[in-house]
């Protein structure tokens, strides 16, 4: 069997642990299908004495993370410190540079500094693998990268966000609103201490956009990503959700149309005939549609310790095999800048909850804005009287173009009559 394959691991949090714990469970597993063991050699983390249920004897330590770049015990760079820029960025840059190959969880860095690292691996002729970055467990970027690389792909859409599956499976369960369920989520361990970059939208946007360049051949575009987040979602959304026989979801979706690419994260209205319908909890889903594959739906768990370390590790694997290619299924400079697609070219039929006061002449208004605006009413109802004086009002739209929606709905939360923010949101179709 040829030497080991010796790691630099940067970052002990929870995965970084599991790296450890999988790489010393199933070491003669791991050795048998890469070909050669694989070990840690060399760690760095924040802070050296911190109690992390794992044995560090026998493993050198770097205080400064960017030295596993170059030490001569390492032939592969783990990053698993996070964040977007700052010393993981500076560690991703160094290692590729060294003509290191480098494996990655990190989907906020990708989102943003794709490209370059994508670049530098090119020069350096450099694996660059991040399996671990989107859905975890789930061996999504090597179905993109690999097993759909034959085919023109119209569109990926997915369940990105553990945390935000859980709030919204949970609401409908136990009939719970959201302060409540994202507070249970929390001290369960489900939701960070700051929910916001979970239940705002952005850490599935950043997911997004690392999917969208797999998919389509083109550069990550994070900035691009419409984003909304699940926060204005209620109890009563819910439930006239399923009224309508659909479920409430945090959909991120991405089209190629034409020259332009679309991208969205936001709370959707999903058909229960629809395969997303039924991931439910802390699961993960993404389904892609290929021109001669057809549909292909990715299931499973998307975040903790065991799910991402085997992705860490799988990549690992790879690279020990001597499994090469570049890191967004094309080489760099052949990624296609593609601008964002103009907001009229998605439409669909959209779920608007508006709470208004109670009196005459309220429904003649909001009638009327979305008449001005072009879009037409499939039905309307009143679910439940409000507090005080105030109505629920719960309209589904004909299909209509997306900006004319929202004008509907920017018109109407300027009226005297209606109070709070209304909630608009996507109703996907059920083919998907």
């Amino acid at each position: 069997m040829s030497p080991p394959l010796r790691i630099g691991l940067a970052g002990l949090g929870t995965v970084g642990a599991g790296v450890i714990r999988l790489l010393e469970a199933n070491a003669a597993l791991v050795a048998s299908r890469a070909g050669r063991p694989i070990r840690v050699t060399a760690v760095s983390a924040r802070d050296r004495h911190r109690e992390r249920g794992i044995d560090l004897a026998g493993l050198a330590w770097e205080d400064d993370a960017g030295r596993l770049a170059t030490r001569e015990d390492v032939d592969v760079v783990v990053e698993l410190v996070g964040g977007a820029d700052g010393p993981a960025l500076t560690l991703a840059r160094e290692t590729l540079a060294a003509g290191r190959p480098l494996v990655t969880a990190n989907k906020a860095m990708l989102a943003h500094h794709g490209v370059e690292l994508a670049t530098l691996s090119d020069e350096a002729g450099a694996p660059l693998r991040f399996e671990a970055a989107v859905a975890g467990g789930i061996p999504v970027i090597k179905g993109l990268r690999e097993g759909a690389a034959a085919n023109h792909l119209s569109s990926v859409h997915g369940i990105l966000n553990g945390t935000c599956n859980y709030i919204l499976t949970r609401m409908a369960a136990d009939g719970l609103e959201f302060g409540p369920v994202l507070k249970d989520a929390q001290e369960h361990g489900f939701a960070e201490a700051d929910p916001g970059f979970d239940i705002d939208g952005i850490d599935a946007a950043h997911k997004l956009a690392i999917l969208a360049s797999l998919a389509f051949g083109s550069r990550p575009d994070f900035a691009s990503v419409a984003i909304e987040g699940i926060r204005g979602v209620a109890l009563v959304d819910i439930r006239e959700a399923a009224r309508l026989g659909h479920e409430v979801r945090l959909v991120g979706r991405a089209e190629r149309l034409g020259d332009s690419l679309a991208q969205s994260v936001a709370p959707c209205l999903v058909p229960r005939t629809h395969p997303l319908a039924a991931v439910t909890g802390p699961l993960n889903a993404v389904v892609v549609e290929g021109d001669f594959v057809g549909r292909l739906t990715f299931t499973g768990r998307g975040a903790g310790a065991g799910p991402t370390a085997s992705a860490v590790v799988a990549d690992l694997i790879a690279i020990a095999r001597g499994e090469a290619g570049p890191a967004f299924s094309m080489p760099a400079a052949r990624l296609a800048a593609l601008p964002p697609a103009p907001p009229a070219a998605r439409s669909g039929r959209f779920y608007l909850r508006l709470t208004v006061l109670d009196r005459p002449g309220v429904l003649a208004e909001l009638t009327a804005a979305l008449r001005d605006a072009g879009v037409s009413i499939e039905s309307l109802v009143q679910p439940a009287p409000g507090p005080d004086d105030l109505a629920l009002v719960v309209m589904v739209t004909h299909e209509c173009a997306e900006p004319a929606a929202r004008a509907a709905v920017a018109a109407m939360a300027r009226l005297d009559s209606v109070t709070g923010a209304p909630l608009l949101m996507p109703i996907l179709p059920a083919e998907g």
